[in-house]
């Protein structure tokens, strides 16, 4: 199917034979072709995977997010994942769910709550740029859509406001939000989806 649509774009696959799920063509005449992103598995996240979840949220804030806060601005922001009650308390209130490799490593995660909030979307810091924050947001969004909300609202970093801006977001406000000591900026972000 993946050989047919191919053949289908330019006309033959004849020495296009490196298709995959990151091709990148070798033929020296057309560019890099990147269009075929890998799927994760993705499954509602429980108690269980709490460690999993503060270990990667620890080190996305602390190395991803570093391009845009300062390293004690981050590292109070990191803290904050430290109390394992505190994630107990967000699995309660929000609908979490995990993308996962074919390892059933961990990719990253997300949340959505009955009133079209979205509290979390963090990405392992190896896997930025692979397709797993859109593959997530696809699935929070539709579960807003089962929830039958007509807008998504989140809290967005500095780091993250680029990526919900080309996904539709529009930047309500701007604001300071207390991390654990310091207060950080963020934006409050919105999304019609119906």
């Amino acid at each position: 199917m993946v050989k047919d649509l191919f053949t289908r774009m330019l006309g033959t696959v004849g020495q296009h034979s490196n298709i995959g799920r990151n091709f990148t063509c070798r033929c020296g005449s057309c560019k890099a072709i990147r269009w075929l992103k890998p799927r994760y598995k993705i499954r509602p996240l429980v108690e269980g995977d709490i460690s999993e979840m503060q270990q990667m949220f620890r080190s996305t804030v602390l190395n991803v997010n570093l391009r845009d806060y300062t390293n004690e601005e981050v590292m109070d922001w990191a803290s904050c994942g430290d109390d394992v009650a505190h994630w107990k308390d967000l699995l309660s209130q929000n609908c979490y769910i995990g993308a996962f490799d074919e390892r059933d490593r961990m990719a990253g995660f997300s949340s959505m709550n009955k009133k079209g909030y979205l509290h979390s979307m963090f990405v392992h810091k190896d896997m930025q740029g692979k397709g797993v924050a859109t593959q997530l947001l696809e699935e929070v969004e539709k579960m807003a859509v089962a929830y039958g909300v007509t807008e998504i609202t989140s809290e967005v970093s500095l780091t993250a406001r680029p990526f919900f801006e080309r996904k539709g977001y529009k930047v309500v406000k701007s604001q300071k939000c207390r991390a654990n000591k310091l207060m950080l900026t963020n934006f409050v972000m919105r999304k019609c989806i119906l």
